[in-house]
């Protein structure tokens, strides 16, 4: 008969990747002692399967990268649907700054990105593609499935192979995540930026292993909200997701529509639209959420089901992204991606501690971890980093990060919209396009270096030569 399969044969695929990784982790010390996330494990080892194993056998890694871009949108409608608790009054500053610490990567990275693209196109590189420096912030701030997402939709505009360029830069950025998290929690430990005795929770086997032991409490992920003879509460959740997620289908099938009677500027911005679906995913998401609300039947969602959605999402995703990635494709852009994605790794590495020592001034050092593992890699992996200082989430660190990322979304969506310029500026022959994309990263910048200030005052250029700021919490 003749059924698709090649859907089910990724997904079988990538899930015994998975299982693979999570035998490694548990049992190979050097996984623990860096604590490498499983899926990115296991996206390495579905990177030279599909790159040179698989077209032998009939497979495409084309269907991974489908993965990636649908996953990505699917985790953010599941944790948009979830239901946020009232931010404590206390926490609000930390919420604002929270916020701004992550904008200050996003415009730092934007900046280097596309001040190191001129340069390179100045010199040795002149065919280089202008958009080509902001997948280091895609790759590195936003992850995987919006830097594939975006750079497919650059695909269409001239630059080939930015997808896989997208998902190389976020990949690297989960390597330096791990390892280089690591050396900052030890770095740390070293200068006297927090104390000793927060380390003990390094040694906790199911925080190395990532397994908890056999006999040990487990803790709950999900909650029923209804009677499983009827259906299952699983389904219902699940069910919601889907919804939401074809109200964003047909969103963005109504604007292309609409766009189309603008001409061609129109069309093509519908099409560059479909690259940021997740945006319109998040959006419907809440809307949904809203709606289930004024009806009084929200009370049907679970936040531990629509996490557990999200978790399961993200895994998979970052498993097929880096598995998705085309060596022959790195193999051309090579030199760039390395010039680039050390500079950044650098600019991470010195700027997050030097901002958060002197933006924050409760649990910074837990503060500096979340964000410096979130704009390398994706949350899960700055939780990660997290968790060794604060193993319970006892601290309002991780609960300000998630309480944030509403205020972060809403001041980020003019940057995401004029993340295209760059294309333009080739695509339609007008280059002070790339320009102003600088000026608009610039501004953002300006903006948290003002806030900053208005927060936090004479701490905001105190001692500028140290990378730490000493002082209590």
């Amino acid at each position: 008969m003749g059924f698709q399969w090649s859907f089910f044969i990724d997904l079988g695929i990538i899930s015994l990747a998975l299982l693979v990784a999570t035998l490694i982790r548990s049992r190979v010390p050097f996984f623990q002692k860096y604590l490498i996330p499983n899926a990115l494990t296991a996206g390495f080892l579905l990177l030279p399967f599909y790159n040179y194993l698989a077209p032998r056998l009939g497979l495409s890694a084309d269907g991974l990268g489908e993965l990636v871009y649908h996953l990505l949108s699917f985790s953010f409608v599941a944790m948009s649907l979830r239901k946020r608790k009232p931010a404590p009054r206390r926490n609000s500053k930390g919420l604002l700054s929270t916020s701004v610490s992550i904008i200050y990567q996003y415009s730092l990275q934007g900046l280097l990105g596309l001040l190191v693209t001129f340069v390179l196109m100045s010199t040795f590189l002149p065919d280089l593609f202008p958009s080509f420096g902001l997948l280091l912030p895609l790759g590195f701030a936003l992850g995987p499935g919006q830097s594939y997402a975006i750079g497919k939709g650059w695909e269409e505009m001239g630059f080939s192979g930015a997808g896989s360029v997208g998902l190389t830069f976020a990949a690297i950025g989960f390597l330096w995540a791990c390892f280089g998290g690591v050396y900052l929690i030890n770095y740390g430990l070293r200068k006297g930026w927090m104390s000793r005795r927060r380390l003990e929770a390094l040694a906790r086997s199911d925080v190395r292993s990532g397994i908890l032991a056999r006999g040990e409490r487990r803790p709950a992920g999900s909650r029923l909200t209804t009677e499983s003879e009827a259906i299952d509460s699983m389904t219902v959740n699940l069910g919601v997701v889907l919804i939401a997620y074809l109200l964003s289908y047909l969103l963005l099938k109504l604007l292309t529509f609409l766009l189309a009677f603008a001409g061609d500027m129109g069309t093509e911005l519908a099409v560059n639209l479909w690259g940021i679906s997740f945006v319109f995913a998040a959006l419907t998401a809440m809307a949904f959420r809203q709606l289930l609300r004024l009806i009084r039947a929200d009370h049907v969602l679970d936040n531990g089901s629509l996490t557990r959605i999200s978790g399961t999402s993200v895994d998979v995703m970052v498993a097929g992204a880096v598995g998705a990635i085309s060596l022959v494709v790195v193999g051309q852009y090579w030199l760039p991606i390395l010039i680039l994605s050390m500079l950044g790794a650098a600019l991470v590495f010195l700027t997050v501690p030097w901002i958060c020592s002197r933006l924050f001034v409760d649990h910074r050092f837990q503060r500096t971890l979340i964000i410096y593992g979130a704009n390398t890699g994706t949350l899960p992996t700055g939780l990660a980093l997290l968790r060794v200082m604060d193993p319970g989430f006892e601290t309002p660190v991780a609960s300000d990060y998630m309480y944030s990322s509403g205020i972060t979304f809403a001041l980020v969506i003019p940057l995401i919209l004029a993340i295209n310029l760059p294309a333009y500026s080739v695509t339609r022959g007008k280059p002070f396009l790339f320009w102003l994309t600088v000026l608009i990263f610039s501004g953002y910048l300006l903006f948290c270096i003002a806030a900053h200030y208005v927060m936090r005052r004479r701490r905001t250029f105190a001692h500028p030569g140290r990378l730490w700021l000493p002082g209590r919490d």
